[in-house]
């Protein structure tokens, strides 16, 4: 190959590269396996080894994959947090081992853990207590999840052991358990959300979330690692670690003390099997130099840590023969490819179908019908395709396309800068989208209507009583007692919960409109800042992205849902319904205590968001601000509140207002009792 071709290709691996570690730790999302993710990473390597002109500072090769996300505070890591190396070879393994002793003169010794497939954490205590909880991040920096940490009830607020450090961090992967995991995805199932593709992303995307009290109800899980600090019990991982599972910390029981390779092969292969028998998803095993004084003279790269490495278990794989590609359109209008297979037995199940994610999947696979495709299974609910034999291709097989028109309504499909998905923008008429928003409406966790299901929405439907959300407001039991399965007591329930379902709090009938990017929580978010949805049709998109939690991508959602003429007429008619389009009024205030008073709101909070916060604040006749400055009356400080602003507030003299002390202050200390 030419230089210009070693250069495009070395540029294109950078770029599918970025992308992939933005679908894994941002989006959760991610469309190809560890091993493809390794194969790109390797080959990059080594192009920019063989073309060292080519290298650049910002190489993915040399960097850690960020999770960062602006809706955190980020703070910096007191260590860094690295990557390790990866290898599925157990020659590999051994040229590793070479590599140590070759640095290090005396017997080294290894402590082998299992790879637990989780959410990275890094978590710092002083004194005993936790201090602080921050994500990977970028290695560098990490998004403050402090407030989520601590509701999960295995990790330990305080130490009480008298041998602990003054201060110390600990490391450990958040899981959540394969039941927790299948009862999670049964419930968004039931609810007509989309399942999550493995336990490490529901734990992920958990972790992620802005509201403490829902990340409780996951019941995650934490297993630690990782002691880091100046003064440690032991200068060696392995009893620093059996330290910290005596001071209440979850560690791995099967952590071993490998005196030679030969030691670590045999704990790689006895594992290989039995893992599956754990709670937990696993991936690997994960082998680390046990002295930390051999640690050090081994030192670090950029990237991965020299004394340590992980060895990946290839995910089981079957290999079959694509028979078609069909496209599903969903409730949102996103289409997504499925592979239709030969039936083939796969980690104990027969598998005909297969998940193709989107165009770029396809593409980056260079599908052909007819072709023998790998399938792999792993953490996924769907099977995916991970590879093809293009050796075994057929002569004049055609290249699989994604299809240009919604394969229901034949509207042209759109792909917005930015985004992986096609989707149909004709989410009034097309049938399954029309479908699936009724099937949200009435979702649990929105209008609860309880007697509407799936079918009986694709029976109506289909009998023309329905065809969007208003129209169930309309329906009465004469028209559904001559449909089939209908008798009269289940008509008479039907429309029953219809009747009780007018009293749905404005939040979730927010919700249950099914504006694309509007989930619970932000629905809660507009309800808050909103107070009618008169209020929320006339916001533009520079007062939605002032609001907490709503950046540019949902506000513009947003405004385009209330700019359609058709949306305004259900809402119309929703609101002739009787269904709660605002909240109650709250009673006027005598007095504006607030007046002329700046404040900042910091922290995190017991009995209030910090969004109803800045809501009484501008009720009681203060102003908000967002940064400390002379002009700031006073910062409302709840827990774990920012250390620059708490230090520029003692510098120049500002108070700090406990969350108590303001209720006190605006007449609401008996609401906090009640809470209590």
């Amino acid at each position: 190959m030419k230089k210009d071709g070693i250069k495009d290709r070395i540029e294109k691996l950078r770029k599918e590269i970025e992308e992939h570690n933005y679908r894994y730790y941002v989006l959760n999302q991610p469309i190809i396996s560890d091993f493809e993710f390794d194969l790109l990473i390797n080959e990059l390597a080594a192009l920019e080894k063989q073309y060292p002109e080519f290298k650049t500072s910002d190489s993915p090769v040399e960097k850690v994959g960020s999770d960062i996300s602006r809706e955190f505070q980020q703070f910096p890591h007191k260590y860094p947090m690295l990557s390790l190396g990866n290898t599925y070879s157990e020659e590999e393994l051994r040229d590793f081992d070479r590599r140590v002793k070759k640095s290090i003169e005396k017997p080294v010794d290894y402590v082998c853990e299992l790879k637990y497939d989780g959410a990275s954490i890094s978590i710092s205590y002083k004194n005993g207590i936790l201090e602080r909880a921050l994500t990977r991040g970028d290695g560098t920096a990490g998004d403050d999840v402090t407030a989520n940490i601590k509701s999960i009830k295995t990790i330990p607020l305080r130490i009480e052991s008298v041998d602990i450090p003054d201060e110390f961090l600990v490391r450990g992967e958040v899981l959540m358990p394969r039941d927790v995991f299948y009862e999670l995805n049964d419930e968004r199932i039931a609810n007509n959300l989309p399942p999550f593709a493995n336990p490490r992303n529901a734990a992920s995307g958990t972790l992620k979330l802005l509201d403490p009290e829902i990340v409780a109800t996951r019941k995650l899980e934490c297993l630690f690692y990782f002691l880091l600090g100046e003064n440690l019990p032991f200068d060696n991982h392995f009893q620093n670690m059996k330290k910290v599972a005596s001071w209440g910390f979850k560690t791995d029981v099967s952590m071993r003390l490998c005196k030679n390779i030969e030691e670590v092969l045999d704990f790689i292969r006895e594992w290989e099997t039995a893992r599956k028998k754990l709670v937990y998803d696993t991936d690997g095993v994960v082998i680390k130099v046990n002295s930390i004084g051999q640690q050090s003279v081994l030192g670090t790269t950029a990237k991965s840590p020299r004394w340590a490495i992980a060895y990946k278990y290839k995910a089981e794989q079957a290999l079959t023969r694509l028979i078609s590609v069909s496209f599903q359109v969903g409730r949102t209008g996103t289409v997504t490819p499925v592979a239709n297979l030969e039936p083939v037995l796969l980690a104990g199940t027969t598998v005909k179908r297969a998940s193709l994610h989107n165009a770029d999947q396809i593409e980056l696979l260079d599908l052909h019908y007819g072709d023998l495709v790998y399938v792999e299974k792993g953490g996924e609910i769907i099977p995916k395709i991970v590879g093809v034999d293009t050796s075994s291709r057929r002569p004049g097989s055609k290249p699989v396309t994604f299809i240009a028109h919604c394969p229901e309504c034949g509207t042209p499909l759109q792909r917005n800068e930015g985004e992986a998905n096609h989707y149909c923008p004709n989410y009034l008429h097309c049938p399954p989208q029309l479908k699936g928003r009724i099937e949200h409406f009435i979702s649990r966790k929105a209008m609860n209507i309880e007697g509407l299901g799936e079918e009986t929405v694709d029976l109506l439907f289909s009998k023309n009583l329905i065809r969007n959300v208003a129209d169930l407001y309309d329906l009465k039991t004469e028209q559904l007692l001559p449909l089939e399965r209908f008798a009269e007591k289940s008509a008479s329930n039907i429309i029953g919960s219809i009747e009780k379902s007018r009293n749905t709090p404005y939040h979730k009938v927010l919700y249950a409109l099914g504006i694309r990017h509007v989930g619970e929580t932000v629905a809660k978010t507009l309800a808050r800042r909103f107070r009618s949805v008169d209020d929320l049709i006339n916001a533009t998109v520079e007062e939605l992205t002032t609001v907490d939690e709503i950046g540019p991508k949902i506000a513009s959602s947003i405004v385009a849902y209330f700019n359609d003429k058709e949306n305004i007429t259900i809402i119309d008619r929703l609101k002739k319904a009787g269904l709660k389009l605002s909240e109650e009024k709250e009673p006027e205030n005598k007095e504006p205590l607030l007046t002329g008073k700046n404040i900042v709101v910091s922290g995190v909070f017991r009995h209030h968001s910090r969004e109803e916060y800045k809501e009484m604040i501008e009720r009681f006749g203060g102003k908000n601000s967002s940064s400390v400055s002379g002009n700031t009356s006073f910062i409302l400080a709840g827990d774990n509140m920012g250390p620059s602003k708490k230090e520029t507030a003692l510098k120049l003299g500002i108070p700090l207002v406990s969350e108590d002390e303001f209720l006190k202050m605006i007449g609401e200390e008996n609401h906090t009792n009640n809470m209590m």
